[in-house]
C-alpha cells in the first residue's frame, strides 16, 4: 500500500463516547505526527483531538473590548478611497530617503 493512500483511523472523544473518524493524509505527515505523539507520549488519536479542540475554541472565543479601545473607536474618518497599502509604501520611502 502507497504511503499517500494509508487512512489514518482516529478516535475523538465527545460526550463520553468514542466515535471513529476516517481521513486521508500524505503518508510523511502521518510518519512525522507519529513520531512526534511517540516522543511526547501521547496518542496519535490525542494529539489530533487536542489539536482540533484548540482550533475550535479559537473560533469561538471573542475578544474583549476595552473601554478605552470602543471609546477610540471611530474617532479616525478616512476617504472612501483610500489604500493603507500605498500610505504604508509612501511612508517607507519617505522614511528611507
Amino acid at each position: 500500500m502507497k504511503l499517500r493512500n494509508k487512512l489514518l483511523y482516529l478516535y475523538v472523544n465527545k460526550f463520553s463516547m468514542d466515535k471513529k473518524l476516517t481521513l486521508s493524509l500524505d503518508g510523511t505527515i502521518i510518519e512525522s505526527a507519529k513520531t512526534y505523539a511517540k516522543s511526547n507520549n501521547i496518542s496519535l488519536s490525542k494529539l489530533i483531538e487536542s489539536y482540533l479542540t484548540s482550533l475550535t475554541k479559537r473560533k469561538k472565543s471573542t475578544a474583549n473590548i476595552t473601554p478605552l479601545v470602543e471609546s477610540l473607536s471611530g474617532v479616525i474618518s478616512l476617504d472612501e478611497d483610500f489604500d493603507i497599502k500605498d500610505a504604508y509604501t509612501d511612508y517607507l520611502i519617505e522614511k528611507y530617503k
